[in-house]
C-alpha cells in the first residue's frame, strides 16, 4: 500500500478521538474546490510514505493514540487497502475512513471485516448537480446512492459530510441533498477553506449565516445536522 502523506496527530479528523491521518493518492473524482488537489493531480514518487515507517510510529504511540484516519484522494482506489488496515488494527487502534462512496462493495467488505469502525462519506450535492460538483461529466450516482443506503443500514458508525462552496451550493441544494438522505444519523456541513492548491479556481465559502440557514434547512431530514469550521 503506497500512501502519500502522515499527520502524526489530530485532535480534529476523528471525532471523539486522538488520532492521526494518512494519506493515499489518487482520486476518480476531480472536485475545483478539492483541498487535497495534490493528491489527485500532482502525485510525486518523492512523496511516498513507506507503510512500514507509519506502523513503527504507530507501536510507539499505541499510549498516546487512539484512531487512524484514512483519507485521500480516494482510499478506496487501492485494492490492497484491506492488507494496510488489518495491521492496523492488529495494533487496537481505530480506524476512520473518509470516502466519495464510489466503491460501495468495498466499503461494505472492510467494515464487515471489521477493518473499519467510523466511515465519513462525501455528499457533494443534490442529484441533479452532482456530476458538475464532482468534476466528472456524465458520473453514475448508482454506486453512491448503493453506498448511501449501505451506511444508513447501521452496520457501521458513519456521517456524511458536504463541504460548502457558494459557486456550488445554495441553500435548496443542500435541503435536496438532506431529503436525499433521509434517515441518516449524522450530516454535516463544512465551509469551503482555499488550500491555495485547488483544481478550479475563483471560488469561495459561503458567509456562517448562510451555513447556519442550510443545516437547519437540512435538520428535518436527518437525525442531526450541524455545521464545522465556523
Amino acid at each position: 500500500m503506497v500512501l502519500h502523506g502522515f499527520q502524526k496527530m489530530t485532535l480534529l479528523d476523528y471525532p471523539g478521538k486522538v488520532a492521526c491521518t494518512l494519506f493515499t493518492a489518487g482520486c476518480n473524482f476531480r472536485c475545483p474546490f478539492c483541498h487535497n488537489a495534490l493528491l489527485v493531480t500532482d502525485i510525486r514518487p518523492e512523496d511516498q510514505v513507506k507503510t512500514e515507517d507509519v506502523l513503527d510510529v504507530l507501536r510507539k504511540r499505541a499510549g498516546i493514540l487512539e484512531g487512524v484516519c484514512i483519507t485521500g484522494g480516494e482510499p478506496l482506489l487501492h485494492p490492497d487497502i484491506g492488507e494496510l488496515l488489518s495491521e492496523i488494527k492488529a495494533l487496537g487502534f481505530a480506524v476512520k475512513l473518509d470516502t466519495n462512496g464510489t466503491f460501495p462493495d468495498r466499503l461494505a467488505e472492510l467494515a464487515e471485516a471489521g477493518l473499519v469502525d467510523y466511515v465519513a462519506m462525501d455528499i457533494k450535492n443534490r442529484k441533479e448537480k452532482y456530476a458538475e460538483t464532482a468534476g466528472v461529466p456524465g458520473l453514475d450516482l448508482s454506486p453512491i446512492e448503493q453506498s448511501v443506503e449501505w451506511l444508513k443500514s447501521g452496520r457501521v458508525d458513519y456521517e456524511f459530510r458536504t463541504t460548502v462552496v457558494q459557486e456550488f451550493h445554495r441553500t435548496e441544494d443542500i435541503r435536496k441533498a438532506a431529503e436525499w438522505i433521509r434517515g441518516a444519523k449524522r450530516y454535516y456541513l463544512q465551509n469551503f477553506v482555499d488550500s491555495g492548491n485547488l483544481i478550479g479556481g475563483d471560488l469561495h465559502p459561503v458567509s456562517r449565516e448562510t451555513l447556519r440557514e442550510m443545516a437547519a434547512a437540512a435538520a428535518p431530514f436527518v437525525g442531526s445536522a450541524a455545521t464545522r469550521g465556523i
